[in-house]
């Protein structure tokens, strides 16, 4: 029998991930990530009480994030205390193990980004940890749930069998999609390319020293980078475009699964109904990634796409377990105490 606090824990624990995403996003959005220069203190105070009347400019949101990471960490703890004492499957204890490990290792990835000034190695593997973590959890939530614990495997024909790897391929190009993201977001080259859909008029543009030469006289032309700022170089145009061009397989994967799974009649309603929001999300995220070119990173678009970005994934993860439950494929033993 489930336990519904737990149960609902978990995904208040899920949905507070969600947040600190999007916190997080504001700080890269806003640029805000050296806003506080020291860590684990802020400017030399103690992180938890440094004064709020001094939370002022890009501040507000580099010490925000930390303090509502401190706070994911304090549920990610009591989640595991929780789990250890009243779960009795040993595996979803071990989920709740791993996810403590994840949250410590994000608050010091987080903290060796600030110290070393923002290497983007490190600042790559803080972004791709937390969208990590983000599924841990929600899945620690789903299978906490009353539904993984009464819904029974059903017997049904290998065909069907096989729709489970389509979501789980969806899973995939967006976890890699989103690992290109922070890539472009922390090499700075989000507006290496400033049009959509042709790139400097062109598919894929030329990136000769003369054509970057005149790409940032166009640049500077329109405003978009100032004389004080450092030129954008061919390697940021290559991580903007191999983005932009992965954005397309996401698209098609993720609606091709989308479809799969919502016209899948042997399915629960329940499960189907995931294929039809793994579709829509995908659509939005598009239009968002689109419009944070021709809105020149405005911040709340910018910011929404990274959200909707981690939604989408941890959707495309969460029907891949439900689908892969329903047909007790791998997981037939999840009910059990091993």
């Amino acid at each position: 029998m489930a336990n519904k606090a737990l149960h609902r824990f978990a995904l208040f624990t899920a949905f507070c991930t969600f947040v600190l995403i999007f916190i997080g996003g504001l700080v890269t959005s806003t640029g805000s990530g050296l806003s506080v220069p020291d860590w684990p203190t802020t400017y030399g105070q103690n992180m938890f009480t440094y004064p709020i009347d001094k939370w002022v400019g890009g501040i507000k949101y580099e010490h925000g994030h930390r303090l509502f990471a401190s706070f994911v960490g304090i549920l990610t703890v009591i989640l595991a205390v929780w789990l250890a004492i009243k779960e009795e499957r040993k595996w979803v204890k071990w989920f709740g193990y791993g996810a403590v490990g994840v949250v410590v290792l994000q608050g010091i990835l987080g903290g060796l980004t600030v110290l070393f000034l923002l290497p983007v190695p490190i600042s790559v593997a803080h972004g791709m940890l937390a969208q990590t973590f983000f599924c841990i959890v929600s899945s620690i939530a789903l299978f906490t749930s009353q539904w993984w614990r009464e819904e029974e495997p059903m017997s049904i024909s290998i065909n069907e069998i096989s729709i489970q790897f389509f979501p789980l391929a969806a899973s995939i190009v967006v976890f890699i999609q989103l690992a290109l993201g922070a890539l472009l977001r922390h090499t700075y080259s989000g507006l290496a390319v400033p049009d959509f859909p042709l790139a400097y008029g062109q598919i894929f543009p030329t990136i000769s020293r003369d054509a970057i030469a005149q790409y940032n006289q166009n640049l500077l032309r329109e405003e978009i980078r100032w004389a004080g700022d450092t030129p954008i170089e061919s390697y940021q145009i290559v991580i903007h475009m191999i983005h932009r061009l992965w954005a397309y397989v996401v698209a098609i994967t993720v609606i091709g699964a989308g479809f799969k799974v919502y016209r899948a009649k042997f399915l629960p309603k329940k499960i189907r109904r995931n294929g039809g929001v793994m579709i829509a999300a995908v659509a939005i995220q598009f239009t968002l990634g689109a419009l944070t070119v021709l809105t020149r990173k405005e911040v709340v678009v910018t910011t929404a796409h990274v959200a909707v970005g981690a939604f989408t994934l941890v959707l495309c993860v969460l029907t891949t377990l439900q689908v892969s439950k329903y047909f007790g494929f791998r997981f037939s033993n999840f009910n059990s105490t091993r």
